[in-house]
């Protein structure tokens, strides 16, 4: 299975911020909509259009404040997300893109399409999202196992 298999059962919106914005607004951002990572577009319209620049993420904040205290709320998130971007697409495998984020410890993958690394970003899934549609995918080859067994 690929990722545009789960790509297709999810929401359109992609929750976004752009370099610029502060990083107080980026976690209330995060606060609001009970998500742990946001990409970081430099679309010129403000939507999801442009490259994605980079990840701002719950660990994003908590090293800075850490590190900086309440100060670092007024600064640009282009100061503190991760950069550069680890990315997949609509067709890696979702067992590939489970093995790269353990590979790159990171726990939010964008998913973008066209050329190179500059495509356009076309979904954000975390590792939670991959381990659900696994263990539904599981649970649905068990299930048909367990009804071939009964059948036969």
């Amino acid at each position: 299975m690929t990722i545009a298999a789960i790509l297709q059962e999810r929401d359109h919106e992609i929750v976004h911020c752009t370099p610029g914005t502060s990083v107080g607004d980026a976690a209330r951002l995060l606060a609001e909509r009970r998500i742990g990572a946001l990409p970081v577009m430099a679309a010129p319209d403000g939507g999801t259009s442009g490259a994605v620049q980079g990840i701002f993420s719950e660990r994003d904040l908590l090293y800075c404040l850490a590190h900086e205290g309440v100060a670092v709320l007024d600064r640009p998130v282009a100061e503190v997300m991760t950069s550069p971007v680890i990315s997949v697409r609509r067709d890696t495998a979702v067992l590939d893109a489970l093995a790269l984020m353990t590979e790159q410890r990171v726990r939010h993958l964008p998913v973008l399409e066209g050329d190179g690394g500059d495509g356009v970003l076309v979904g954000f899934l975390s590792i939670g999202d991959l381990v659900k549609y696994r263990l539904e995918k599981m649970e649905r080859e068990a299930e048909a196992m367990r009804e071939y067994i009964r059948s036969a």
